[in-house]
């Protein structure tokens, strides 16, 4: 899930991680960037997307599993399990955080071959409107598309 930012005066590949609470790593390879210092001022970069904006964080409790969170918070076991990089049948660890969509969004992640046009029939919008509601559309698999509902 990624987003779109223009670099800043002053920012480094550490300070702009740290605003994305990710790692360097993760910028330098999403971007192809071989070196650290290759960031410019005015430049634009794919970041991973600010989660706190569309997500709240569940800590797994002790006997739960993914289908009973899914219908406590209804939500697509499917969805659930898709944003948050692990299989519907996947262990589940007390204290562990997940992320669960926030309510009067409908979410859809992108992957290999989508369309403009695929995706606003999903969402039953037009593409400009899916354009409109999202900053930055790159059609990589994995981008999270948002609709305000």
């Amino acid at each position: 899930m990624y987003d779109k930012y223009l670099i800043q005066h002053g920012d480094t590949l550490r300070s702009i991680a740290n605003k994305f609470n990710t790692d360097e790593s993760i910028i330098m390879e999403i971007n192809n960037l071989p070196y650290p210092d290759m960031i410019r001022e005015g430049r634009e970069i794919i970041v991973p997307l600010n989660k706190e904006q569309y997500f709240d964080y569940y800590t797994i409790k002790q006997g739960d599993n993914l289908y009973a969170i899914a219908r406590k918070y209804n939500i697509n076991p499917d969805l659930l399990a898709l944003l948050n990089g692990i299989d519907k049948e996947d262990y589940i660890y007390p204290n562990q955080e997940i992320l669960i969509p926030k309510k009067n969004f409908s979410y859809y992640v992108t992957t290999e071959g989508d369309t403009l046009e695929l995706i606003s029939k999903k969402f039953s919008n037009t593409p400009n409107e899916i354009i409109n509601e999202n900053k930055t559309i790159y059609l990589l698999p994995g981008q999270l598309l948002v609709k305000k509902n």
